[in-house]
């Protein structure tokens, strides 16, 4: 097994944790983390772009001029397709675009991604995050003293005082460790876990 340093919020190391390497040691499939990552991407397309076609267009109940006679070609409507203001051939129409993937298969994703993070040095260890109030000042200067740049925070539990303080500071985002997913992880640069969260996160992945 890895073993991590331990980190309280004044950058001292306090302890050592040991990392499961099932979870934190594996080797990284570039393949499922494509097909989660896509997956995610999918779920989240609104899917609202749509167009009218020929029986949506208002208007064109007239046929434009009698069928024969006229030397035109015969009509039906003024809203066919190959006229100004009709109708649209084969346009977009609101769809959903989600799709799922084997649960096995956004495990083994997310083990790839954390494993990733552990062995770019990518990944912070802290004993835990201790807000006696709201105080975003308070929180920023913790960021600022391990130098973290764009983060993502995996905690064991709602820290109401924690989310609240971290919410106004740009390119932070907190998770629960059961919210955690592969696009937010390779969305950040760091990945700071408190140490409950990583028996919560080796305990889900391994079930």
């Amino acid at each position: 097994m890895a073993v991590a340093d331990v980190f309280d919020i004044e950058k001292n190391k306090v302890a050592q944790v040991e990392l499961n390497d099932a979870v934190f040691g594996a080797d990284v499939n570039e393949a499922v983390v494509y097909d989660v990552v896509k997956m995610q991407m999918a779920a989240r397309r609104s899917g609202t772009s749509s167009t009218k076609g020929r029986s949506d267009v208002s208007g064109g109940g007239k046929k434009p001029w009698r069928q024969k006679g006229t030397g035109r070609a015969r009509v039906g409507t003024t809203r066919s397709p190959i006229w100004r203001g009709g109708g649209i051939v084969f346009g977009p129409q609101p769809r959903d675009y989600s799709f799922s993937v084997p649960k096995k298969v956004r495990k083994k994703a997310l083990i790839s991604v954390l494993s990733m993070k552990l062995k770019e040095d990518k990944m912070l260890i802290l004993k835990d995050f201790p807000m006696e109030k709201i105080s975003t000042k308070a929180f920023k200067t913790v960021v600022d003293r391990f130098g973290l740049r764009k983060s993502l925070f995996v905690l064991d539990n709602n820290d109401e005082a924690l989310f609240k303080s971290s919410r106004n500071i740009k390119n932070v985002k907190m998770v629960r460790a059961e919210g955690i997913n592969v696009y937010d992880i390779l969305n950040c640069e760091h990945v700071v876990l408190l140490e409950p969260s990583v028996k919560k996160i080796e305990g889900a992945l391994l079930a």
